[in-house]
């Protein structure tokens, strides 16, 4: 083998192996950028829902009832730390359960806050309330579908996946915060006969997703709407007055215990991102 050769394959396996290296670094990072950073869906997933949609009922009422600022001034308040969260969330490299669960238990305080205030302030009512912001919902669910040809939570890989989901979910807690208010109050079912009945559902669309092919997509958002209610109604059980059918507790003690064993849980039982994609 002649010198120049040896040269011409030297510079070709060269380039070979610079190709390759590139091609892993452009790979490895395209893989970083469209890594989930929603958690797997898995009993331990609804019940730090239910807990987080619990304490933001508690937290949003403290605000604005307790502390007297009012409807307005809460949500104005608590739109801020959503936004915040929602920035620092998509702004993350990887799945953080601590994260995830703050921004989640931000989309609580402002709908309570929220539906509190288009309800009550506007003076639209509980009907006229679920009315439009359900109208709300399916808005921006058929924007999200329009626009990513999925609404499901398996394909929330990227940043404007991410902005969809946290719009949508702000808008379903907003809407299950004012479901339940309308359900325990104008149908004077009661905090706990309106829990009955929210978690009822549940249970019925755990049966269908169990004996049914019913769309998974469809089922995870029903399901995340209706444990909003139910922890809604849970929260005004907490700390409305008794003679209303709650147990008077102090919302701020409700909020702190509430808080307390969300961030012990998040710490004992451990989460993975959603591995799954479409």
């Amino acid at each position: 083998m002649t010198k120049l050769s040896l040269y011409y394959e030297c510079k070709q396996c060269t380039l070979f192996t610079f190709i390759k290296s590139n091609k892993g670094k452009k790979l490895d990072s395209i893989v970083k950028k469209n890594l989930s950073k929603v958690p797997e869906l898995s009993l331990i997933f609804w019940i730090f829902k239910i807990a987080a949609t619990t304490l933001g009922e508690t937290a949003g009422d403290a605000v604005s009832m307790s502390m007297n600022l009012g409807y307005l001034i809460g949500t104005l308040i608590f739109a801020v730390v959503f936004l915040a969260a929602v920035v620092v969330q998509i702004n993350a490299k990887k799945f953080s359960p601590l994260i995830y669960w703050t921004t989640i238990v931000a989309t609580t305080t402002v709908g309570t806050t929220l539906a509190d205030f288009a309800t009550r302030s506007l003076g639209i009512g509980y009907a006229g309330g679920s009315t439009l912001l359900f109208g709300l919902l399916l808005g921006s669910l058929f924007v999200w579908y329009k626009s990513m040809g999925t609404v499901s939570v398996e394909s929330i890989r990227t940043p404007k996946a991410e902005m969809f989901y946290w719009l949508t979910i702000m808008f379903s807690q907003t809407l299950g915060t004012a479901l339940g208010d309308w359900t325990a109050d104008s149908v004077a079912m009661g905090y706990l006969g309106a829990a009955v009945l929210f978690g009822g559902l549940l249970l019925a669309l755990i049966g269908l997703y169990l004996g049914t092919k019913i769309s998974r997509t469809f089922l995870f958002w029903s399901a995340f709407i209706l444990t909003r209610p139910l922890g809604a109604v849970l929260g005004d059980f907490i700390d409305k007055p008794i003679e209303a059918g709650g147990l008077a507790l102090s919302r701020y003690s409700a909020s702190a215990v509430l808080f307390v064993i969300m961030f012990v849980c998040i710490l004992i039982f451990k989460q993975r991102a959603n591995a799954k994609a479409h």
